[in-house]
């Protein structure tokens, strides 16, 4: 029972962000709207999707952002049906799983995906074994709210000195510390480093090679 490693997905564990981006343009374009670049996009992904929207169109009525929402969905969905699709794992991401598994460790997930989303995604790649615990953001509060980890925690039995976030944004950042658990960046997802190590990450990874053995380090550790 070493710990417990909860993982963000979309840009963490899944290279998500031409699919996501696909959909914000089907979103926008059926409502009439200029698209997000995938710039702004990538300033939003780990957010739940209607905060995402609200972000992305802030002078759109509510209604019109809540139809972006479905619309959103509506792209997502069709994605999903396409023979032969599914969003790629970052290479590195089996191999460090198993290693984590292999040297004892728990493993979660807290993403802004809703259930369904996860789920689909995870059976694609045969991975709903490797997780003790899923947090979505349609069933609890999304990021940087503490929420999602306070509930992995309770759900796995373990506590914020034996727990670690690893995620590629801000937002994994700021509720890793507002559960007051530590938190690793990787340098391959969606935000820099400079602004990873701003928000509370106590390193930032270069690759899924230094996963393991900076989680060997945490270990037993005394919390700062």
């Amino acid at each position: 029972m070493t710990g417990l490693a909860v993982f963000d997905f979309d840009g963490t564990l899944v290279d998500s962000q031409h699919a996501i981006q696909a959909c914000m343009e089907a979103a926008f374009a059926a409502e009439g709207l200029t698209p997000p670049t995938l710039r702004q996009t990538h300033r939003i992904i780990g957010l739940p999707l209607d905060v995402c929207l609200a972000r992305l169109a802030p002078d759109s009525d509510a209604a019109t952002q809540a139809r972006l929402v479905e619309g959103y969905k509506t792209a997502f969905h069709g994605l999903r049906r396409q023979e032969g699709w599914v969003e790629p794992l970052f290479d590195g991401a089996l191999a460090a799983l198993a290693a984590l598994e292999a040297a004892g460790w728990t493993l979660g997930i807290a993403t802004g995906k809703n259930r369904r989303g996860l789920d689909a995604v995870l059976e694609a790649h045969g991975l709903h074994p490797r997780f003790a615990t899923l947090q979505t953001s349609d069933r609890a509060p999304g990021k940087p709210d503490p929420t999602m980890l306070r509930w992995a925690m309770e759900e796995t039995g373990f506590g914020p000195d034996n727990t670690v976030m690893i995620g590629d944004t801000i937002f994994d950042m700021a509720m890793a510390r507002n559960a007051k658990v530590r938190g690793l960046g990787v340098a391959w997802g969606y935000h820099g480093v400079a602004e990873l190590i701003e928000h509370g990450a106590e390193r930032v990874l270069a690759s899924f090679a230094e996963l393991a053995p900076a989680l060997a380090k945490t270990t037993g550790e005394t919390r700062r």
